[in-house]
């Protein structure tokens, strides 16, 4: 992908994906039509070679793109879109702590039953389940690029328990930490 273009493989998947746990992370702009979009927006998938990543919003109106008007991207997110960006970011940054629906709460200042039902509303999973995604995927991180072993990749997770590990990991990728870490290895030769 084009380094000039910010577009990462990440960052594609978000935009392919609508993956809203990115929104206010990046915001990205499609050359042909001079627009730009929060990563949730549900506008048509552009071609991958007519896509810029920026920053911010104001970057990309620097940069003379017009906001989308389905997704409204230089607009405030709502109350209850913010208590869920709040909430993954607190996610995104503490993983590997032991979180829990109560320790969210706190920190975002709501109650557990309101992050709950607010975050499984907006973001489609709750927010247990969304900490869980953020474990995995990290871990497949870690399978592919480093030798450590599956007990010492689980704790770095937050994960304790090895065999807990290993199981949600299966379930999740359909694959056992150590066949993903040998496909990876493969791919990559």
């Amino acid at each position: 992908m084009n380094d000039k273009s910010g577009l990462t493989p990440e960052k594609w998947r978000a935009i392919v994906e609508n993956d809203s746990s990115y929104d206010g992370v990046f915001y990205y702009a499609v050359n042909t039509t001079g627009v730009f979009c929060r990563p949730s927006c549900k506008s048509r998938v552009p071609h991958i070679d007519n896509v810029r990543t920026f920053p911010n919003a104001q970057k990309a109106l620097s940069e003379g793109y017009r906001p989308c008007k389905r997704c409204n991207p230089d607009g405030p997110l709502l109350p209850d879109e913010e208590l869920c960006e709040r909430t993954a970011l607190i996610i995104g940054e503490r993983y590997h702590e032991p979180l829990t629906l109560s320790v969210l709460a706190e920190m975002c200042h709501a109650s557990p039953f309101q992050l709950q039902r607010t975050f499984k509303r907006i973001k489609g999973v709750s927010p247990l389940e969304y900490i869980s995604q953020k474990r995995i995927c990290e871990a497949g991180k870690l399978l592919a690029a480093s030798d450590e072993t599956i007990a010492q990749i689980a704790a770095k997770v937050g994960i304790a328990n090895a065999d807990y590990f290993s199981a949600l990991f299966k379930k999740k990728t359909g694959q056992t930490p150590t066949s993903f870490r040998q496909m990876k290895r493969e791919v990559e030769q």
